[in-house]
């Protein structure tokens, strides 16, 4: 029997205010204006499921449109960073821990939406990983910044994966609900947290050098 993963309100505003501070913090470290901020902090914060929801499921009008809090949130995160920029540095870790939270949470959000829209398993944990970090990759692209997705460090998208694996292989089984959620977020935020305590990381491939400009 299939159900419905409903994250509560309070925790997914508060990932979302999160997640618009971690945009506004990168904007105000590259000198952008308050708009510049403001604009970071919203792609920062929704891109995941703007992402989501334009590109791979168009499943309507996304809840940062439909639902005022989540713009409130994001206002709220990102002015927060400019009078009290050195205090949220000094937050780091709270903050990050709620920043995984959040991402484990919206990583198995994007794949349980992906299943009932009839997308395949494979399908459906890319999408659950695009939900969960996509608003990174958009924020660095957007800062011309190599996205961290891409270079070798701490587990991020790599925690994502397991998160979105795990919630689509238990989801089929017999395991009670709400089990497949709660153990795919806890697998998500356990691996991320534990990378960030124990500096797991992942090495490049390799090197290669480019001779010629053009390639």
């Amino acid at each position: 029997m299939m159900h419905d993963f409903m994250v509560p309100t309070p925790l997914d505003l508060m990932a979302t205010a999160v997640f618009a501070l971690s945009g506004a913090a990168a904007a105000v470290r590259r000198g952008y204006d308050i708009i510049g901020v403001i604009a970071l902090a919203l792609v920062t914060a929704t891109g995941g499921g703007l992402i989501r929801d334009a590109m791979f499921i168009q499943s309507g009008p996304p809840a940062v449109i439909s639902d005022a809090r989540y713009l409130m949130a994001v206002a709220i995160g990102a002015l927060a960073v400019v009078p009290f920029y050195g205090l949220i540095c000094r937050l780091a870790t709270p903050l990050l821990t709620i920043d995984a939270l959040g991402m484990a949470t919206y990583t198995v959000v994007g794949a349980q939406k992906a299943l009932d829209a009839g997308i395949p398993v494979p399908g459906a944990i890319l999408v659950g990983v695009a939900n969960g970090v996509g608003g990174s990759i958009i924020r660095d692209v957007l800062t011309r910044q190599e996205p961290l997705l891409f270079k070798p460090g701490q587990f991020y998208a790599g925690a994502s994966l397991l998160g979105a694996a795990t919630f689509c292989a238990l989801r089929y089984t017999d395991v009670a609900w709400p089990t497949p959620p709660l153990a795919a977020i806890a697998v998500g935020f356990g691996v991320r947290m534990a990378a960030v305590r124990f500096n797991w990381r992942t090495t490049a491939l390799g090197k290669v050098e480019l001779t010629d400009p053009s390639v």
